[in-house]
């Protein structure tokens, strides 16, 4: 077996090799010479350990997205806006800052895309996306977000007081060097939600379905040149199948396919009927309308994929290869319509990148 010390010689030049091919494709892309690099190289050398600038931090951060293989939505890579906060360790400054984050990103419904880079091991953010719904277990069944149901627990054992709604907002759980987590609401103000409707179907509107604007993923970490921040929340804007035909209609989510059959009264007795897939382009129907209708952006999936397409191409101009999981870029809903259905794609991770993290809870 190796020695603790060969373990952490391995992480060290492992790192540092990461380091080097970060810094060179920064210097490629950028249009720097080789002597900039060698200057760089030697810093961080030097110093005995990589720390971006902010400006390879927003280039790192932008490029992670373009390296996202799960993401259909690539092609605005170089308009993530990226807020660089490595500075704040106190949990009240770290809640406003997430704040911030999410009052920029929503700007009244005109979706932006950013991120919120922390200090890469001394904060954590518990949270799944900084805005989401509770879920609860009850003796006649689950309210709210079955997903939910974990880490609403620990946020109730924390303190949190819940009137356990259907579409209510979890706090924000931020922790500071290993320290007992706290929790802080999300004043209402600063959530923008959409109510759904149908444009043909007013009876939908009593189903009483809303849903948060912002996709605000918070659990995942982002490496960048080997270096690796755990705190780092981003956002796009959504695209409709992720409502409509997963958050809405999936059964381990909030399951609404029969109500929206009943709403639509469509024949649930049998399966050539085809309840369920009526009922899912409903449902998606009235997930893009809503939004229009409120002003906030979102993208239906034959768009995105349309997206996707221009992102490749421009790819391919720049001589770069397009990395993807097939599984996750194929939409939901009438995937068979779109280009990528019957397109392999290499299933390569390039770095830097967005990763999942363990649980803290």
């Amino acid at each position: 077996m190796r020695r603790v010390g060969e373990w952490m010689m391995i992480t060290m030049t492992n790192r540092m090799h990461e380091t080097i091919n970060f810094l060179t494709l920064y210097t490629q892309e950028n249009h720097l010479c080789k002597t900039w690099l060698d200057d760089r190289l030697q810093q961080v050398e030097e110093a005995g350990e990589y720390v971006p600038t902010t400006e390879e931090l927003t280039f790192g951060a932008r490029v992670a997205w373009r390296n996202s293989n799960k993401c259909i939505g690539r092609l605005f890579w170089q308009s993530l806006h990226v807020f660089d906060e490595r500075a704040l360790v106190e949990e009240n400054a770290i809640f406003e800052a997430l704040i911030r984050h999410i009052d920029f990103a929503t700007n009244e419904g005109k979706i932006r895309p950013a991120i919120t880079v922390f200090h890469p091991t001394r904060v954590r953010i518990w949270n799944h996306q900084l805005i989401r719904y509770a879920g609860y277990e009850t003796s006649t069944g689950v309210v709210g977000d079955p997903h939910s149901i974990a880490f609403t627990n620990v946020c109730m054992e924390l303190g949190w007081k819940p009137e356990k709604t259907d579409f209510e907002i979890l706090p924000l759980v931020i922790q500071v060097d290993g320290k007992k987590p706290k929790v802080f609401e999300i004043p209402k103000k600063h959530v923008l939600e959409v109510e759904m409707t149908h444009p043909e179907y007013a009876s939908f509107k009593e189903l009483g379905l809303k849903w948060y604007a912002v996709p605000i993923v918070s659990d995942m970490r982002f490496d960048c040149g080997g270096v690796d921040f755990q705190a780092a929340p981003f956002n796009g804007w959504y695209m409709g199948t992720e409502i409509g035909a997963r958050n809405f209609a999936d059964t381990k989510r909030y399951n609404y396919l029969p109500k929206v059959a009943d709403c639509l009264c469509l024949n649930r007795d049998t399966n050539t009927s085809l309840w369920k897939d009526r009922a899912l382009v409903e449902l998606n129907i009235a997930v893009l309308h809503s939004f229009k209708v409120a002003g906030v952006s979102i993208v239906d999936h034959h768009t995105a994929a349309q997206q996707f397409k221009l992102f490749q191409e421009q790819e391919g101009k720049q001589g770069r290869s397009v990395t993807g999981n097939w599984t996750w870029l194929v939409p939901p809903l009438s995937p068979a319509t779109t280009h990528i259905f019957h397109e392999p794609i290499p299933n390569i991770i390039n770095k830097p990148n967005y990763f999942y993290q363990n649980k803290l809870y």
